[in-house]
């Protein structure tokens, strides 16, 4: 799952942007800002060091914003959640975060040029909650399903599950994160998780 995720994830993080005041549907949100995210990865790809300062900041300012990082950690940790004290829900949820900002980072990287469809949706004024379907296409290969659970919030709408190929995105950490605190208790994740995000930056400090 982990590579089907690092594969994918640039269609991912290319059809996410931050909301402007008025609340933009979610499938109109994704196509526009699908083509500009695109553009500025593209514009600093030969200059290795200075693309990754700048895919990181393009990350934390048009992506990640559009995450529910409460939510996903939430649904990630499925009935542990409840066991875990306020203060380590806390760190577990900036921790998820952190490792999707290195994982969005390092995707950004492997970017040839896929091209993304979003499938136009059917929005009632009532809805909370929708998938938005989209489809990632590479040339030479078949189009992979890439559809995002997406819910209504005061600031906007906010992706809590990724489901790739009707594999759920939350669902996949679950079964990870409970085999880790089977083994090590709700700390051991805290502290495994935060091992692999500093490892993270100490290996992009070294490049």
């Amino acid at each position: 799952m982990k590579k089907i995720v690092m594969g994918l994830v640039v269609g991912m993080a290319c059809m996410l942007g931050t909301a402007h005041a008025a609340m933009i549907a979610p499938d109109v949100m994704i196509q526009d800002v699908a083509q500009k995210v695109i553009t500025i990865v593209k514009q600093d790809a030969g200059n290795k060091v200075e693309n990754q300062k700048k895919i990181l900041a393009l990350v934390d300012a048009e992506v990640l914003p559009n995450f529910n990082f409460t939510h996903m950690t939430q649904l990630a940790m499925g009935r542990y959640w409840r066991q875990a004290t306020p203060e380590q829900q806390k760190l577990l949820v900036a921790e998820f975060r952190n490792m999707l900002v290195r994982t969005y980072t390092n995707a950004f990287t492997l970017y040839r040029d896929q091209k993304i469809e979003v499938k136009p949706l059917t929005l009632d004024a009532a809805d909370k909650d929708v998938i938005v379907n989209t489809s990632i296409i590479k040339s030479g290969g078949q189009p992979t399903s890439v559809n995002y659970r997406m819910e209504k919030m005061t600031d906007g709408w906010k992706v809590y599950d990724v489901v790739i190929e009707a594999v759920s995105m939350v669902t996949n950490y679950r079964g990870q994160f409970s085999t880790t605190i089977q083994q090590s208790g709700i700390d051991g994740l805290i502290k495994e998780l935060g091992s692999m995000n500093a490892g993270a930056v100490k290996k992009a400090d070294a490049k």
